[in-house]
């Protein structure tokens, strides 16, 4: 990396990068690390683990080029962390269940959070989340006070209010509150996934890729037949999604 980035010798792409400028990177290889194994693709996902190390690499470099920390810092840094937040292992306490241990957990969180001068019970949720995954947290965070649906059916009424704002406001269709109100409706759909014990992200990956799958699917029964999806009708298009979904 310090060969890449050296201002002599280096490449000029890695040359100008900034912190701003490999970020997405960052996440684009965590995505990729995500999906070797959604896949089962052990052989990817020693490469792309490679790929999102090399990130961290990266960001290293330039903080250390900065003269703020290097890369062996980093490493020390997530050490010392892991040995604060497991006593149990590291330390002289001791644990009966998942439950206390997650609780002692928090509690670290909150005292590292209090250090850096981070208030609040929502505070250390970084903004930069994928938005349901952010979603989901957040509400996790509030419901620890007590601030949460008791039950699924809740939501789901909740739910059904929502969906009914958003017809309300179609006949005008004011784009400010329907982003208003597809993103509460989204909000609810992110905890009714919590309140399930399932990840949001998750759900909605599964669902991207079943219609990436179908989609692809109904391409190839129309080429097969000699059509063209752009040259069908939307009700013979229909009828191909329909057996497609009954043969998957």
């Amino acid at each position: 990396m310090a060969a890449l980035r050296d201002p002599s010798r280096g490449c000029p792409w890695d040359q100008q990068q900034d912190f701003s400028t490999i970020a997405p990177h960052t996440i684009e290889e965590a995505y990729e690390v995500a999906d070797a194994i959604a896949r089962g693709d052990l052989d990817d996902l020693q490469d792309e683990l490679g790929d999102l190390l090399f990130q961290v690499v990266y960001h290293a470099r330039m903080a250390e080029e900065a003269g703020r920390f290097d890369f062996a810092a980093v490493a020390r840094t997530i050490a010392d962390k892991m040995v604060r937040r497991h006593p149990h292992v590291f330390g002289g306490s001791a644990f009966r269940s998942v439950e206390a241990h997650s609780a002692a957990w928090e509690a670290q969180k909150h005292a590292e959070r209090s250090m850096r001068a981070e208030t609040g019970t929502l505070a250390g949720i970084p903004a930069a989340l994928p938005a349901l995954t952010r979603a989901a947290k957040l509400t996790s965070r509030a419901a620890r006070v007590g601030f949460d649906w008791p039950d699924v059916e809740s939501v789901l009424r909740k739910l059904d209010e929502e969906v009914a704002e958003l017809r309300a406001e179609l006949p005008e269709a004011k784009d400010e509150r329907l982003v208003d109100e597809v993103g509460d409706l989204l909000f609810v759909l992110a905890n009714l996934a919590r309140k399930l014990g399932l990840d949001p992200e998750a759900c909605l990956r599964h669902a991207n890729l079943k219609f990436y799958d179908r989609f692809g699917s109904m391409e190839q029964a129309a080429a097969s037949a000699g059509n063209v999806l752009s040259e069908m009708s939307l009700e013979e298009m229909e009828e191909i999604w329909q057996k497609i979904k009954r043969s998957l």
